[in-house]
């Protein structure tokens, strides 16, 4: 029986140690894949520290994997030896329920997240149903596209679901981990971009990244003057805002799209709403089509993250940055 090594946590908020764990024949739907780069995601720090509720010690963290396919099961047609995948979320899913039917797998009710419950990315080698090992264009660096498998398809799927075209005018708030790929996904959709932050000195690097306008969310002037004026706007920040102020922001029929889960529940009028038909909705990861679609996007539009580079065993170091909201602008891990 073989065994993968990778870093765990085996109690909330404790330091990830070295850990092993043994795996046994390789399911038939399933590849193994030896893993080059695995993103740290914020999300693996909620998971880490417990703060969801939902994790199970000891446990190996990570989601946003980059590596090549070592083996692959009995059944398996779509992925060969030697291909280079990423790997994001979700592991798997039931494959015969509505949502796995009509191309929604993320939705399903028995997905399985790639580390909740199993062991995930920050390790030497992961298994993973084919389906959701998804080929890397060549173009695309290893580093760089990582975070594109969670934080990546977190922006685009809204995009994309949502109908953004080059009519649309979007806004992204907050310039951060997500937000810095919005911006950038949202100008390859051809979209009219504005950035909204609470650091003005970010308005110079905002425009590099494609956003055409900037506005400062502490100016209230600015905020009105920007009444009415936006299709689609993605929240990406998960400190409390004015969500009313980006709702009177939206045009008729406009959205507001919530990513990042704020600590206080949105305060909204309900009549902002139904007077103009605007809606305010979340949005998730995306499904095996959105992320094979998002990458090719990424290849040909040059979209990539900024990342800073760790290696594996520097995980620990790696996660406290991310904690502490010091990495500019998403930390990837190198075996």
């Amino acid at each position: 029986m073989a065994e993968i090594q990778g870093l765990a946590a085996h109690a909330a908020g404790a330091q990830l140690l070295s850990f092993k764990y043994k795996v046994g024949e390789l399911a038939p739907n399933d590849v193994e894949v030896k893993i080059s780069h695995c993103g740290v995601c914020h999300s693996d720090v909620h998971l880490i520290d417990n703060d969801w509720g939902i994790s199970k010690y000891p446990f190996i963290p990570g989601h946003e994997i980059v590596g090549t396919v070592t083996a692959v099961g009995s059944l398996v047609t779509d992925r060969k030896l030697g291909d280079r995948v990423g790997i994001g979320w979700q592991a798997d899913s039931c494959g015969v329920c509505e949502w796995c039917r009509q191309g929604d797998e993320h939705l399903c009710a028995k997905a399985r997240p790639t580390c909740v419950g199993r062991n995930g990315g920050y390790a030497d080698a992961i298994r993973v149903n084919s389906r959701f090992a998804i080929p890397i264009p060549e173009v695309l660096e290893s580093e760089n596209v990582a975070p594109l498998l969670c934080g990546g398809i977190t922006v685009y799927s809204p995009l994309r679901n949502h109908l953004a075209r080059p009519s649309s005018r979007v806004g992204v708030i907050g310039i951060g981990g997500l937000g810095h790929l919005g911006i950038q996904f949202a100008r390859a959709f051809g979209c009219e971009v504005t950035a909204f932050s609470t650091s003005k000195d970010k308005e110079a690097e905002a425009r590099t990244l494609g956003a055409h306008q900037f506005v400062n969310t502490l100016d209230t002037g600015a905020l009105k003057k920007v009444a009415g004026c936006y299709d689609l706007i993605l929240s990406t920040v998960s400190a409390d805002q004015d969500f009313q102020s980006f709702v009177n922001a939206l045009r008729p029929k406009g959205t507001l799209v919530v990513l990042g889960a704020s600590p206080s529940p949105l305060q909204i009028n309900g009549f902002s709403l139904l007077s103009q038909q605007k809606a305010v909705a979340g949005s998730p990861t995306g499904s095996p089509r959105d992320l094979y679609e998002m990458l090719d996007v990424a290849a040909r539009h040059n979209v990539k993250a900024i990342t800073e580079s760790f290696k594996m065993k520097d995980a620990n170091e790696a996660v406290k940055r991310v904690k502490n909201n010091k990495v500019r602008y998403r930390a990837v891990l190198a075996n």
